[in-house]
C-alpha cells in the first residue's frame, strides 16, 4: 500500500492511498487488506490482470503440461475490486507479453456486468491519469 500525504512535526497525514497489487493472485492473505485498512478508503488500485500463462514440462503420471498462471484472470480482478473497493481501479500489465490468456476486453465485460464500470479506468499506452 502507498500511501501519499503530508508530515509536519512527526504527524503524518495521509492524502491519498493507493495499492498497487503485483503480479499475484487471490489468495486468502489479501482478505487481510480490508481488515487492516478498515474505515480508511483506498483511493485507488493497479491490478496487475491477463492471466498470465507459463508453460512448464510435461509432468504427471499423463505427462500433460502444467500451465501456471502467476497474474490474475479477469474474474479474479473483479473479485479483488468487490474485496477491496478502492475508488478507481486501473488495469494494468494486461498485455505485456504474449503469454496472457485473459484479455482486458474480458476484464472490461465482467466489470460493466457486475456494474462497476464507473470505477474502471481503463488507459491506453502512455494516457495519464491525474487523481489530484
Amino acid at each position: 500500500m502507498l500511501e501519499l500525504g503530508q508530515c509536519t512535526n512527526m504527524d503524518f497525514a495521509c492524502g491519498y492511498r493507493i495499492y498497487i497489487t503485483g503480479d499475484t493472485l487471490m489468495a486468502d492473505e489479501l482478505r487481510e487488506i480490508p481488515k487492516r485498512y478498515a474505515g480508511r478508503k483506498i483511493d485507488m488500485m493497479l491490478v496487475h490482470l491477463g492471466g498470465t500463462t507459463i508453460p512448464s514440462p510435461l509432468v504427471g503420471r499423463l505427462m500433460e503440461p502444467l500451465t501456471l498462471m502467476p497474474t490474475m484472470d479477469a474474474e479474479e480482478g473483479l473479485q479483488l475490486i468487490q474485496l477491496i473497493q478502492p475508488d478507481v481501479t486501473i488495469p494494468i500489465h494486461y498485455d505485456d507479453y504474449d503469454v496472457f490468456a485473459s484479455p482486458l476486453e474480458d476484464f472490461r465485460r465482467i466489470v460493466e456486468a457486475a456494474g462497476f464500470s464507473g470505477q474502471v479506468v481503463i488507459l491506453d499506452r502512455g494516457e495519464q491519469y491525474k487523481f489530484f
